[in-house]
């Protein structure tokens, strides 16, 4: 297993953040979807917890099949998704993800993230007090502004050294701005990965690693970047904006639509377990429930169950 800490500050405030996360994960979301693929929300309901209180439960299944590297397409299914599952009781939330299919011959594979948000420069030290770390791990703060990101994402209008909110006068950042910008906040990341399978389980650990160090650089730039959008909704109106796209990328990449409750307040529909450190489904060591293929999806039919030749069918006609 590795284990990494990431810290990436923005230039807002944790309870504005609240409101751009939900904003820029459901657009970036519907951005990044496409027919066949993309991120399917199959529940968002509200969740209450023993330890954390009222929160929101979400659980997406992430359909990559193409955008996997050759070396990793070589040993998975033509059909291969992700199963998400999350537990966000803002400032902490919990995420956990699975292969998503039960086949003997396909790897174990998991990623566990503990997620803590502050209103400071990413100066708190030990801020998870895990006993689930053994040994130091390695902290990597993530510069929103400095920092590389693949070019393929490069989009100048998302360019923190460049862009200026209209709404809220932040921006442009410069060289340093972490250390005398105002407010700021940080976002505290313990992301473990674990891919138990011989000969391959350092290069796909670090592998999955550098993906997620993207993932977070992408998003985090964007979040600020799409400020004036998202600055002064409420909760319940990024709720409704979070429910429509989801049902509108839904449709994108090929599904029916599921109910989806986001409301702040009321019981949820069922239990979902999540304990205070952890859910109950990261890390084991056997398949969790989870991981069963879909059985909703529609077949996709580009062709008729059977083809037939006018020259047969004279043929057979003859005959």
């Amino acid at each position: 297993m590795l284990i990494k800490e990431y810290r990436i500050c923005m230039p807002l405030t944790t309870e504005e953040y609240r409101v751009g996360q939900l904003y820029t994960i459901s657009k970036h979301s519907h951005q990044e979807s496409e027919k066949g693929e993309g991120v399917e929300v199959v529940k968002n309901e509200p969740h209450e917890d023993p330890v954390h209180g009222p929160g929101q439960f979400t659980e997406k299944r992430v359909h990559l099949s193409s955008k996997l590297p050759s070396w990793a397409r070589a040993v998975t299914p033509r059909i291969f998704y992700i199963t998400e599952k999350a537990w966000n009781y803002y400032p902490y939330t919990i995420t956990a993800d699975g292969h998503s299919l039960q086949c003997s011959f396909l790897p174990k594979f998991s990623i566990y993230i503990e997620t803590k948000y502050e209103d400071n420069c990413g100066d708190s030290e030990n801020i998870f007090r895990s006993d689930k770390i053994l040994g130091d791990h390695e902290v990597s703060f993530l510069d929103i502004a400095f920092d590389e990101i693949p070019e393929r994402y490069y989009r100048s209008l998302e360019d923190p050294r460049f862009f200026s909110s209209a709404k809220t006068g932040r921006g442009p950042l410069r060289e340093g701005w972490r250390q005398h910008t105002k407010p700021i906040m940080c976002s505290y990341k313990l992301v473990s990965v674990k891919f138990e399978v011989w000969g391959l389980q350092t290069r796909v650990e670090q592998f999955v690693h550098k993906v997620i160090r993207d993932i977070l650089l992408i998003g985090h730039r964007q979040a600020f970047a799409w400020v004036d959008e998202w600055c002064g909704m409420t909760m319940e109106e990024v709720r409704c904006y979070e429910r429509e796209t989801q049902e509108a990328t839904n449709e994108l990449i090929g599904l029916v639509a599921p109910t989806i409750s986001v409301s702040e307040v009321g019981q949820p529909t069922a239990t979902h377990s999540a304990p205070a450190s952890a859910p109950s489904t990261p890390l084991s060591d056997e398949a969790p429930d989870f991981l069963a293929p879909p059985k909703t999806r529609p077949r996709k039919k580009s062709a008729p169950e059977t083809l037939t030749l006018p020259a047969l069918r004279e043929r057979a006609s003859a005959e």
